[in-house]
């Protein structure tokens, strides 16, 4: 039984492994075809049919690190192991965890969406009559630009209300929601525990909480310093906002280690149950 369980663990940690492979192979081969001067006449439905094939395949690389990591994780519970990864995910698989994971997920997604710009509201700009833009309808750009934001996706939902889908946001999208969603899991746990006992400090906790939002610090900065110097900061942190989030990648994966610890009994056992 324990062969066979981390047999489907390292089944796991492949599937994630040749997902992420193969996003990192797709940027790098479209990266190929961004030469305007390869854009000829007879060259753009080429393009245009390779575009629509980097989305198929980025969906269906999604779908296997997804799979890989119900797999993970679901195999980590029923080990009940005394590891940390194995804590995690005790830690968050209850009913309760998953509730907070699904909507920290959701929201982030949409908040990270708003900052990015890949959800566009101009309420000033008229798309039908400023772009000429048919509504509602959407295209792929397939191009020319920087590598990793081509192929793009525009979508118009309606006259003020668009979609921009770049490929290295929307994987930059995924990935922190995911982890956004395990830290506050862990997190609102780790929270709870500390007012029932001394499990962890509840400074440690809501630490943990601040950490789970990238992106949140040049919103807040801009709130407290306000007026000119406000907008000049978040224009300043919107251009270095790509390298901001790549930088806090490391951090969330690193904050639910750390907090795993507090959660683990001496005996090595979790300190919350996963089946409530």
């Amino acid at each position: 039984m324990g062969e066979q369980s981390r047999k489907s663990t390292n089944s796991g940690k492949r599937l994630i492994v040749f997902g992420f492979t193969i996003i990192v192979f797709l940027f790098l081969l479209y990266n190929r075809y961004q030469d305007p001067e390869l854009l000829t006449p007879s060259a753009i439905d080429s393009i245009q049919r390779i575009a629509y094939g980097f989305y198929i395949t980025l969906v269906a690389a999604f779908g296997a690190i997804a799979f890989g990591m119900y797999r993970y994780h679901k195999e980590k519970v029923e080990s009940k192991g005394s590891d940390l990864s194995t804590i995690i995910a005790l830690a968050t698989w209850n009913s309760k965890s998953r509730k907070i994971f699904v909507a920290t997920f959701i929201g982030y997604g949409v908040f990270f969406s708003l900052i990015s710009g890949t959800l566009v509201y101009q309420p000033e700009v008229n798309f039908a009559i400023h772009y000429g833009a048919t509504i509602p309808s959407s295209f792929i750009a397939p191009c020319c630009d920087s590598p990793g934001y081509m192929p793009k996706i525009i979508v118009y939902l309606t006259e003020y209300v668009g979609l921009q889908i770049i490929p290295i946001n929307l994987v930059l999208q995924i990935v922190v929601s995911y982890l956004v969603g395990l830290n506050a899991s862990i997190t609102i746990n780790a929270y709870t525990i500390s007012k029932k006992g001394r499990g962890m400090s509840s400074i440690g906790a809501a630490t943990g909480l601040f950490i789970a939002c990238p992106t949140c610090a040049g919103t807040f900065l801009s709130i407290f310093i306000g007026t000119a110097s406000g907008i000049v900061l978040s224009i300043a942190l919107t251009q270095l906002q790509t390298l901001f989030i790549a930088i806090s990648i490391p951090v969330l994966i690193i904050t639910p280690y750390v907090m795993a610890k507090k959660l683990r009994n001496a005996d090595g056992s979790c300190k919350i149950d996963p089946t409530k």
